[in-house]
């Protein structure tokens, strides 16, 4: 019999997960039927700092621990308890970017994070050396681009991480990742489950000539799959998540893993042949590939799942955050009469209104570029909406131009998979803020990729609760079963959700709106002079 939340509390045996996302740092602690029983969030923003996107690490500190004491005071307030203790913890955060740290476990530098794209030179020329498509915002991209520039930190560097690597290695003491937030840092073999060696190899040779006093190998976290033990909760990592010092260590901790995987392991998206889709911020898909692709394509990175099988993946650096900011100018006009504010209704008959204009938006062009766009080649980004005179420009075709330009930049990776690749899904979920209103964001993205796209009922509860799923896998897998069979069986098993089909006339459309969208990235290109 399962036991009730404040039990499940009481004796430890809550599963808590911890994401870092973009803007926003969110707990969410489980039962033993993976059922979110408490949550806890805080709120915050990169920062522009010397040209680079970063975050400092008083900020993050500071977001975890009060994202932490948000969760205890919802716990204190929903059951009356104090979390004493856990069954495990486990912790994700955005890939990729740059976190290089001395022998005394100072960073050199701020950290780097994904949006950056000032590292062109370096993933360039290591695709060349690797054949291998090594994207801007990949680790060792930012190592080498580190290295080109003559950056007097680099002769330092005794360890290389990711935010989450980074986080965990404070809290347990152990220098290890998930093979999933590993894969984007340089390539994995997905044989192997660790890192491509003759790869790392390769890029030893290409910087031989520094004669710095490391080698790749040495400065990298263990890589470690789903599953897998990856240290607890010591003394000092206690301290630093629960500053009010009710949580005790030895909580075991699962392998940090990147918001891409827990993407996948909250969708039920990690077995070939199925896919899903994050939409907010930034947006990627991930499709678990039955076989390696033909030849390597500047627009799809090739990842893991969290237990090392291969991914395409199409990661957009943009995605709703000009769409929030249109939908934040309707709100001010509605203080401005005097009228209430409900966003969650402004933001539904918006969405809905779109699904009233016409299927190519009417030729109106949204282009969201917030940041660089690396997929269509733009270092910087400005955003821009474009119409000719002649175009129909009324609020539906406006909404739906603006809905398109969320997953446009999707849709130009995902047709090389499905169109040139000839890759087969059997399924794609969709999670993320563009799936809140319902069914709208589902019709936008079956037109854009032409498929099917389901949206389950537990996918709002996103990356965090993918990463308790992984924790729970850790420590509640007794009969050594698959990531995936485990999901299906201890999970999923007769969870709920809806499917949209693609509309004909919507994919035309789509099909229409991308033709003009593509010719018109050349006014990007003359905005980002301005």
């Amino acid at each position: 019999m399962a036991l009730d939340a404040k039990s499940t509390i009481m004796q430890g045996r809550a599963v808590l997960g911890i994401e870092f996302g973009s803007t926003r740092i969110k707990a969410v602690l489980v039962d033993s039927e993976y059922k979110p029983i408490a949550q806890g969030a805080h709120e915050w923003e990169n920062q522009l700092v010397d040209g680079l996107w970063t975050y400092s690490t008083e900020a993050i500190w500071y977001g975890l621990q009060d994202c932490y004491a948000d969760l205890r005071k919802d716990v204190r307030a929903k059951y009356d308890v104090e979390i004493e203790t856990l069954a495990a913890v486990g912790v994700s955060a955005m890939m990729h970017g740059y976190m290089p740290f001395d022998k005394d476990g100072e960073i050199l530098v701020p950290f780097r994070t994904w949006r950056n794209t000032n590292t062109g030179e370096a993933a360039a020329a290591l695709s060349k050396l690797f054949n291998f498509n090594i994207p801007l915002r990949w680790s060792i991209s930012h190592l080498y681009q580190a290295i080109l520039n003559g950056e007097e930190h680099v002769k330092d560097i005794t360890f290389l991480t990711t935010l989450a690597g980074y986080i965990h290695w404070k809290l347990t003491g152990e220098k290890v990742l998930g093979v999933g937030d590993a894969s984007g840092m340089i390539p994995v073999d997905s044989e192997t489950k660790d890192y491509n060696a003759a790869m790392v190899k390769e890029f030893d040779k290409l910087i031989a000539p520094k004669a710095y006093p490391w080698h790749l190998e040495d400065i990298l976290p263990k890589s470690l799959v789903a599953g897998e033990n990856a240290g607890s909760l010591t003394e000092r990592g206690a301290s630093l998540l629960d500053v009010s010092g009710h949580l005790k260590a030895g909580v075991p901790f699962c392998p940090p893993e990147g918001d891409a995987g827990t993407g996948m392991v909250a969708t039920n998206a990690v077995l070939r042949r199925t896919g899903n889709v994050s939409a907010g911020t930034s947006s990627f898909s991930m499709i678990v590939l039955e076989k390696e692709l033909s030849k390597p394509y500047e627009v799809i990175d090739m990842v893991t799942t969290p237990d090392g099988a291969p991914v395409a993946m199409v990661h957009c650096n943009n995605c709703t955050s000009d769409l929030n900011a249109w939908v934040n100018i309707f709100k001010e006009y509605q203080q401005l009469l005097g009228l209430p504010v409900d966003m969650g209704a402004i933001f539904g008959k918006l969405y809905n209104a779109a699904l009233e204009g016409a299927p190519d938006c009417g030729g109106l062009l949204s282009y969201n570029y917030f940041s660089g766009e690396p997929v269509t080649g733009l270092a910087e980004g400005r955003p821009l909406f474009v119409r000719k005179a002649t175009d129909k420009f009324s609020l539906a075709n406006f909404m739906r131009a603006n809905l398109y330009a969320s997953v446009a930049v999707l849709k130009i990776g995902n047709d090389i998979l499905f169109n040139d690749e000839k890759v087969e899904v059997d399924r794609i979920t969709g999670h993320g803020g563009l799936f809140k209103t319902p069914g709208v964001g589902q019709r936008i993205l079956a037109a854009a990729l032409n498929s099917p796209i389901s949206v389950m009922e537990t996918a709002g509860e996103g990356g965090p609760w993918g990463m308790a799923l992984l924790a729970g896998f850790m420590v509640n897998n007794e009969e050594k079963k698959s990531l995936a069979g485990w999901l299906n069986d201890n999970v999923f098993l007769g969870a709920t959700g809806t499917e949209i089909a693609p509309d004909p006339a919507d994919v035309e459309g789509f099909n229409k709106y991308i033709e003009t969208y593509t010719r018109g990235l050349a006014l990007e290109h003359c905005a980002i002079k301005l």
